[in-house]
């Protein structure tokens, strides 16, 4: 809660005229405590989870041609009846599990320093937060990862989020009870590392789950944003890793593909993609000389 619940007091106290975006939050969060600022987690979450990947579902349902070269594996399909169940199991997990962890995690958050007050943070402030956040749950969640994928970590959690071979929207947070609370570390180091607003803190969890459900879309669109940050993996990377499934050691890493490279654990998405460049060449000339149609011919290719 704000020490001061008027303009004039918070003007004074800061020694000057409160930004437009200040003037917002002080009318806003001034008379509400910091719990209850803290667990509006939750309902960012349910809209995360609930509408983002719908445009996604549309897609995989309309069986349109248009759409269909866009998607990584292509014949693969999930009836309405099989996406309805993926999203009725996630909001199971979420109300039995990641809606109590966030009511209960609350200690924590005042604990490393997350803060409501004013001021708020400038812009450069919060990108700079955010692309520490990004690269240290990077790095973390590789590892914990491939620990998943051990024998033991895979047939006792993992191997549930991996009944997907070809990933959907809804099932990014489709996962076991016991990863979702062990993937919480990784989310939770940022910003104990570099406490920020709680704004910067309700921004890292609404982008982070945004970008699970873009690596798990199963599409891969040419005019992404996301094709223009440096090392993003994207759907295609993380596909990859889906689709071989409970024996893959490659693409671990859940955002970026530099940890990949680095330990070496994407050689066999790398050799996969050299070798489809290569046989598509040779179908692009093929079909070019007998009259194929090369745009069927490659998506057979994705999809075999």
């Amino acid at each position: 809660m704000l020490p001061y619940k008027t303009l004039q007091e918070a003007e004074a106290f800061l020694g000057r005229n409160l930004t437009f975006p200040e003037t917002v939050w002080l009318n806003y969060s001034a008379n509400k405590s910091d719990y209850f600022l803290y667990c509006h987690n939750i309902l960012f979450l349910f809209l995360i989870f609930s509408v983002v990947p719908l445009p996604l579902t549309f897609m995989e349902l309309s069986r349109s041609s248009g759409l269909d070269k866009f998607k990584i594996q292509p014949k693969v399909r999930l009836s309405s009846a099989d996406i309805f169940r993926c999203y009725k199991d996630v909001m199971s997990m979420f109300f039995f599990v990641v809606g109590p962890l966030q009511l209960v995690s609350y200690p924590s958050i005042k604990m490393i320093g997350i803060r409501t007050s004013l001021p708020l943070p400038s812009g450069w402030e919060i990108l700079m937060q955010l692309a520490v956040y990004f690269m240290v749950e990077d790095f973390t969640n590789y590892w914990i990862h491939r620990f998943l994928h051990c024998k033991w970590g895979y047939e006792k959690i993992h191997r549930v989020h991996h009944e997907y071979t070809a990933p959907i929207g809804f099932a990014a947070p489709y996962a076991h009870w016991a990863e979702i609370l062990i993937l919480g570390i990784p989310s939770f180091l940022g910003p104990a590392m570099a406490p920020g607003h709680i704004i910067t803190f309700w921004l890292w969890i609404a982008l982070r789950q945004i970008e699970a459900i873009d690596t798990h879309s199963g599409y891969d669109f040419p005019w992404s944003p996301t094709k223009y940050i440096p090392f993003y993996g994207g759907a295609d990377h993380h596909d990859y890793h889906h689709y071989v499934g409970g024996q893959s050691q490659s693409n671990f890493a859940s955002v970026f593909t530099y940890c990949d490279y680095i330990y070496g654990t994407d050689k066999g998405y790398r050799y996969q993609k050299k070798l489809l460049a290569k046989l598509k060449e040779d179908l692009k000339s093929n079909g070019q000389q007998n009259g194929v149609s090369y745009q069927n011919l490659t998506q057979d290719l994705k999809s075999d």
